[in-house]
């Protein structure tokens, strides 16, 4: 499963249009030392809207741009374009500074009016993504046959976006399952949390046959939020995927310096990592004690020692499991 992580772009809504330089830097690093390596960028409104359309960002662009050069041989890092942005100009810019993708959003039912910029991408060397906003608008029959004319027209993936948070599982499950079937390029989903349902539509997209997740760290994004990465990661690594991503890298760095950093700008992720490793573990919250108290004697990681003992004992883990795990992690 390929997770395509939006914090950097849809996450700056939660501070406006953006993330000022430092929290950009921060979260870059912190994604690819956890081997997330699809990393969708900038002005949360996309390329060419801070001059066409005001969405003023902290960094302009170019700002963006190139403050990612550093990180361009180690990921895989594009950015959003809207459909009547993707001008000549806008592509060029972003071809030239290095960018390796763009991603088209257009409402669906717009596609016609994204042939051109899906052109010049490509004309300009690099990936072609397109996102389906407010896919539910149309039947999963003619959102299908939407994406075959995009694909026609030389696009590398789609996205079905679920931008009101407002798709079922089931929905989720028919809309993924026919474009799959109508299409040979990668197909990808972008769900909100509107219902409390961005968990329950991954699944569901990936049992439908989903190439990839869209996601962001703390499940920050516009409105209710995104899938959180880090619960993406966990998730799928309960279905058996995900193995490439480092987990627990990914969850120290939240706690060490994401989530402090947010905090200071009055946001807190509705499930912080502690809590989503006891889910993940299968690890009732009546043993945090007993595994904080060893974990701080032997000073082990308590993220890994809740998973070790949790795989032989989720009823009722005794002291001594618990000391013995803690000394084999600490050998």
């Amino acid at each position: 499963m390929q997770l395509l992580d939006c914090t950097l772009r849809d996450g700056g809504n939660v501070l406006g249009n953006g993330f000022p330089a430092d929290l950009t830097v921060m979260m870059l690093e912190g994604l690819i030392k956890s081997n997330i390596t699809l990393i969708e960028y900038g002005n949360a409104y996309g390329v060419g809207a801070y001059e066409a359309d005001g969405k003023t960002a902290p960094l302009t662009d170019i700002e963006y741009m190139d403050l990612a050069a550093p990180y361009l041989n180690k990921a895989e890092i594009g950015m959003f374009i809207g459909v009547k942005n993707t001008t000549e100009e806008n592509i060029a810019l972003a071809a030239g500074k290095g960018m390796k993708f763009l991603r088209i959003g257009a409402n669906a039912g717009d596609g016609d009016s994204a042939k051109a910029g899906i052109e010049r991408i490509k004309k300009h060397g690099m990936t072609a993504r397109y996102s389906l906003m407010k896919g539910y608008v149309l039947s999963a029959d003619d959102l299908a046959e939407e994406a075959k004319k995009l694909e026609s027209w030389g696009l590398d993936a789609i996205t079905i976006m679920d931008s009101a948070g407002t798709m079922l599982p089931t929905e989720v499950t028919e809309y993924t399952e026919k474009m799959v079937s109508a299409v040979k390029i990668p197909v990808g989903f972008h769900g909100h949390n509107n219902l409390g349902l961005s968990v329950a539509n991954a699944i569901a997209a990936d049992k439908a046959g989903a190439a990839s997740l869209d996601c962001g760290l703390l499940g920050m994004a516009r409105s209710a939020g995104n899938l959180a990465t880090e619960m993406a990661i966990a998730v799928m690594k309960r279905l058996g995927k995900a193995d490439e991503f480092d987990f627990y890298n990914l969850l120290k760095f939240i706690d060490n310096e994401l989530a402090p950093a947010m905090l200071t700008h009055g946001y807190k992720a509705p499930v912080i990592p502690f809590d989503l490793i006891l889910g993940y573990a299968g690890c009732h919250s009546n043993f945090s004690k007993l595994f904080e108290d060893a974990a701080k004697e032997y000073g082990v990681d308590l993220y890994k020692l809740i998973v070790e003992v949790s795989a032989i004992d989720q009823k009722s883990p005794s002291v001594e499991l618990i000391a013995d795990k803690a000394m084999a992690l600490k050998a």
